[in-house]
């Protein structure tokens, strides 16, 4: 397969160094939980970013040459039906949503499942920054800086056995916090899952924050995954069990609408949506901001993941 490689972009077009890290404001953020002021920010404002995460560094493996969202963007417009069907709804509904204590199960054929704080889960990884292209199925595209750590050190430390050809992960249940599953909308709680060559290639990542914050609710804190060839509905929030497995898991979206979704979800512009095409797709903010553009195969990182799909008929196996 030809490689596809995303077209530079004018050095005038990329965000300043000075409006990225924003340094006032994340001092600003650790003052205040100096002071002992971390229960009232709980229940501050959704508009009100999350404190300061510790500093991370780009890595320039992984730095998409288009300008990132800003932060308004990426925490403004998502989905997360948990919270609502609406874009806004997210950032409305999940401002008190309580994301510690947090815990992830662990299952299946691994040789150390057990139940993990989100602290034993963070402690041994260096947390990175890398911008990725979000694509989503919708034919909506955003770029946003992720920071978290490589999937595949994660799933590395369960040692799955020779039996787990599938890594199966679940979001939280709970309807008292999360207003949308009270509705049928999709059957609950969501999973999603990988082949493991996927969930262990490089590109996958375990995201926690952004924008050297981190992670708001709505774009699915404390844990959700990235990975940037599919589409986005494959990057599963506020993560709760991981399972390892023989079998491919049944995810949400393909119990849901079977004809419309399949397993593998890699993006295709080749092959359209029952409803639409994925030739294009309206990129959100920016200087691109409503533009139509033209949509990479595995959103531009064929040269790194194309052969993962070797002799597959790629319009079988959406």
């Amino acid at each position: 397969m030809k490689p596809y490689r995303p077209p530079r972009i004018a050095p005038s077009e990329i965000t300043s160094e000075r409006d990225y890290f924003d340094r006032r404001r994340v001092l600003g953020a650790l003052g205040l939980a100096a002071i002992g002021l971390a229960g009232a920010a709980r229940h501050a404002s959704a508009a009100t970013p999350p404190a300061a995460a510790p500093r991370v560094t780009r890595n320039p493996r992984y730095a998409a040459k288009e300008s990132p969202n800003s932060w308004d963007d990426i925490t403004s417009y998502n989905n997360f039906y948990e919270f609502g069907l609406d874009k806004g709804d997210p950032k409305e509904n999940a401002q008190d949503f309580r994301t510690r204590p947090w815990s992830v199960e662990v299952t299946g054929e691994c040789e150390a499942p057990g139940k993990y704080t989100l602290e034993d889960i963070l402690k041994p990884h260096a947390l990175e920054e890398r911008v990725y292209r979000f694509r989503c199925v919708e034919a909506w595209s955003m770029v946003v800086p992720w920071m978290g750590f490589p999937l595949a050190d994660l799933l590395a430390r369960f040692k799955p056995t020779s039996r787990a050809k599938y890594v199966e992960f679940t979001t939280l249940l709970d309807p008292r916090q999360m207003p949308g599953q009270r509705r049928a909308v999709l059957e609950w709680p969501y999973v999603e899952g990988l082949r493991m060559d996927e969930a262990m290639h490089p590109l996958s990542f375990m995201v926690v924050g952004l924008y050297g914050r981190w992670l708001p609710n709505q774009n699915g804190a404390p844990l959700r995954l990235v990975v940037p060839w599919k589409y986005g509905f494959k990057g599963i929030k506020s993560i709760v069990r991981i399972r390892y497995t023989e079998r491919q898991p049944r995810s949400s979206w393909n119990i849901a609408a079977p004809d419309e979704y399949g397993f593998y979800a890699n993006v295709n512009p080749a092959v359209d949506h029952p409803r639409w095409s994925q030739a294009k797709e309206r990129r959100l903010g920016g200087s691109l901001f409503g533009a139509r553009i033209d949509t990479l195969p595995f959103n531009g990182y064929a040269e790194d993941v194309a052969s993962l799909y070797r002799n597959m008929d790629l319009r079988r196996y959406f």
